[in-house]
């Protein structure tokens, strides 16, 4: 077949319907498009490669393009490195396959800042250690891409590098080669502005701002008979969170990924925040000179793929790293097995999941597999024939496959992995793989021993409420939402549900004084984002969300689990009480009160000098051992105005974040301008551990004793308000597609007009 012809499977094309009326098949475009063909015995081929870029080519309509229809949102190929093509199109000697890395490096097209760009990263192999084996002109052609892609266009150098003999890296291959090469990358990318689609000794990815057709005859190295692998990753993209360019093609280093990340915010800044804590062995060197370890300015699944290739050189198997990031829904499931489950909830001590409609496909060169999102929310439909050929894609159809020779297919399942292992030759079970996992380490014994649950931390006298009324004018409260919001919730613990809409005026146009959470409302759910059904799915969504001090991420030892478990993100004052009794015995508990106010006197300029002041103490106090930090506005009064609990959350949220000191706090807001379920949503999103609307609380309790709210005794009256937080909470949260409090926890999907 002519490079670059389109092979559409009969299968498919006979599927698609033809125009009528207003419909015009051409409008039925979707997500990304992902696959991937594997020998099981892990023969390697150019029938291989052929068959990956066959799938390729018959996903193009999960693609996009722009204006022009040349120019692709994306398309790439992830295969094994090609050392029998290598070693004849080079014009210096390689070592054997595997004692090298090899890369595409996306240079500047300018010829001076080019070889500027080469200097450095040479300097840069030396300074690590490795030897430069040379640099070889990448071919390829520029007239198979549209003109906004030309234009666009970077150099292609392809880097080789290996170990230096007498060194430390003399005689290095594999992963142990590929720590090293890890390193090179990092610091080309923040050194020299240069941007790696990989350089591996196991992996090479070969993509661009192309189309899926215009690929293979881009990049001439995909046609030629010398290319041989045993496996191969596609991808076709279609940008629903940012704008193509080159970089962002997939596949990436590890990746391909179907979908999105909605919490990527959160987990982005998490990961910064988690660098203090960073120490491995493994990966050569001051970790400091690689970081930022993920881009704030990535796509999400770049962003997925840096976090869970810092996982897997750290020490983790692929799967391994996989099913930390995206775990299947443990926490309700009651049958799962004990061990597999305390493999999960120790991992949820470490790191939140990367939420949202996920199918990612992942390799490293050995293992390729797949898995789904907790909710199972994109699909993935899969084959292997009686000669050991495995091909995985987002739909049926993608290559012509006699099903007399179908020995086996299936679909990918909600939390279920897929893998297929080349060097031992068979696809390992979801259950095998998850039994390994679990039986490396005693983590039940780890997480009985070290999680703290909030129901056996003794009891506390509360902290109580003192002149309601004039408290309740201090932080606006109307008789409307006394009636209308905090009875109902009191009453049925349920939040309350009108037929109508609002009328009122959006806050910022609005000539009454409003609330600071009135200018926030939750983002637009992607192109292809479905919500949750969150009362017919509850298996797979969880309210639990954990206090205290994260470790570090790439080890696992016994003390890590020491956190304290909530099993919703709002707690009552009892709660609060004890928690912070708790933290006077309990160092991983300790707690500190933060003052959120301000003198009233001083208006703006003492707000803003506050919030700054408040850093200095916040710091002090983590310094000195705190693990939780209350952030509290009961200070209150005729001198001191209280800081809007949003505004103090997502300022404290963000210069922890900004010194890598978030992992070592917890924070709960103990704020009384919080009575609606959108507000303690936004709290949550912008960082809080946990809530508590004391004001609130007190409020419905006072309600209950003079008898506005009959039917219910004031304990569970405030019970059923916290419930019906969290049940708000929930729904929140399911609109957006996000399954867990813990990833919600500051992902800020929302925006502020």
């Amino acid at each position: 077949m002519p490079a670059g012809q389109v092979r559409r499977s009969s299968v498919r094309a006979n599927a698609i319907p033809t125009s009528q009326g207003l419909y015009d098949p051409a409008f039925e475009h979707d997500a990304c498009g992902v696959g991937f063909v594997a020998d099981l015995t892990g023969r390697r081929g150019h029938d291989i490669v052929q068959k990956a870029l066959t799938v390729l080519r018959n996903l193009d309509h999960r693609g996009a393009s722009g204006a022009d229809p040349d120019d692709g949102d994306g398309a790439g190929i992830l295969t094994q490195i090609p050392h029998e093509l290598f070693t004849e199109v080079c014009d210096f000697a390689l070592p054997q396959a595997g004692a090298y890395a090899a890369g595409i490096a996306f240079l500047p097209a300018d010829a001076a800042a080019r070889a500027e760009a080469v200097n450095t990263i040479n300097a840069i192999v030396a300074e690590e250690g490795l030897t430069l084996l040379g640099w070889r002109d990448l071919p390829f052609e520029p007239q198979y891409s549209g003109p906004a892609a030309r234009e666009a266009m970077p150099y292609f150098g392809q880097l080789f590098i290996t170990g230096t003999p007498g060194t430390a890296t003399e005689g290095l291959t594999g992963i142990e080669l590929e720590r090293h090469a890890y390193c090179v990358r990092k610091r080309a990318e923040h050194e020299a502005d240069v941007y790696f689609p990989s350089l591996s000794p196991r992996t090479i990815a070969y993509k661009g701002m192309l189309t899926t057709p215009q690929l293979e005859p881009f990049f001439p190295d995909l046609s030629d008979r010398r290319y041989a692998s045993g496996l191969a990753l596609v991808h076709s993209r279609f940008s629903t969170n940012t704008f193509p360019s080159w970089p962002l093609a997939h596949p990436f280093r590890y990746v391909a990924h179907n979908g999105e990340i909605n919490t990527v915010k959160g987990n982005r800044n998490m990961m910064r925040a988690r660098e203090a804590k960073l120490a491995t062995d493994l990966i050569p060197g001051d970790l400091d000179r690689i970081f930022p370890i993920v881009d704030p300015d990535d796509s999400d699944t770049a962003s997925f793929d840096d976090a869970l290739e810092l996982l897997h050189l750290g020490g983790r198997s692929l799967p391994h790293a996989v099913l930390m990031m995206i775990p299947e829904p443990w926490e309700n499931h009651t049958e799962m097995d004990p061990d597999v489950r305390a493999f999960y909830e120790y991992h949820s001590t470490l790191m939140e999941p990367w939420d949202g409609p996920a199918s990612v496909s992942f390799t490293d060169g050995t293992l390729v597999g797949a898995v789904l999102d907790r909710n199972g929310l994109r699909p993935g439909r899969y084959w292997v024939t009686e000669d050991g050929l495995v091909v995985l894609a987002s739909e049926a159809g993608v290559l012509d496959i006699d099903p007399a020779t179908v020995v086996r297919k299936g679909r990918l399942q909600p939390g279920r992995i897929f893998v297929v292992d080349t060097a031992q030759g068979r696809i390992i079970e979801d259950e095998e793989i998850k039994a390994e996992l679990a039986a490396q380490h005693p983590y039940r014994e780890w997480t009985d021993s070290g999680v703290l649950r909030l129901a056996d931390l003794p009891a506390a006298e509360p902290v109580p409420v003192t002149e309601l009324n004039r408290a309740q004018q201090v932080f606006g409260y109307t008789e409307e939402e006394l009636r209308i919001i905090l009875t109902p919730m009191a009453r049925t613990g349920a939040e309350p549900i009108g037929s109508m809409g609002t009328d009122t005026p959006v806050a910022a146009l609005s000539e009454r004084s409003r609330q600071l959470f009135d200018y926030f409302s939750q983002n637009f759910a992607q192109v292809t984002n479905p919500p949750l059904d969150a009362i017919r799915e509850e298996m797979v969504t969880s309210l639990s969300t954990l206090l205290g001090a994260e470790h570090n991420i790439l080890d696992a030892a016994p003390g890590d689990t020491r956190r304290l478990v909530l099993p919703t993100p709002v707690v009552d004052q009892d709660e609060l009480a004890a928690i912070v009794e708790a933290g006077r015995t309990e160092p991983a508990l300790k707690t500190f009160t933060v003052d959120g106010t301000y003198p009233v006197d001083g208006g703006g300029d003492a707000l803003a000098a506050r919030l700054t002041e408040l850093n200095t103490e916040i710091d002090t106090a983590i310094a000195d051992g705190a693990h939780i930090l209350v952030l509290s506005d009961r200070r209150a009064d005729a001198t001191r105005a209280p800081i809007p609990s949003l505004l103090l959350t997502g300022s404290v949220h963000h210069h922890l974040v900004r010194e890598k000191t978030r992992t070592e706090v917890g924070l709960v807001i103990e704020a009384a301008d919080v009575r609606e379920c959108h507000h303690v949503a936004l709290l949550v999103g912008y960082g809080a551990s946990a809530v508590n609307p004391y004001l609130a609380l007190a409020t419905v309790r006072d309600l209950v004793q003079r008898g506005t709210i009959g039917g219910v005794d004031a304990d569970t009256a405030v019970r059923n308000t916290v419930k019906a937080y969290g049940k708000g909470v929930l729904k929140v949260m399911s609109k957006i597609g996000v399954s867990t409090v813990s990833s919600y926890t500051g992902a800020q999907i929302f925006e502020a007009l």
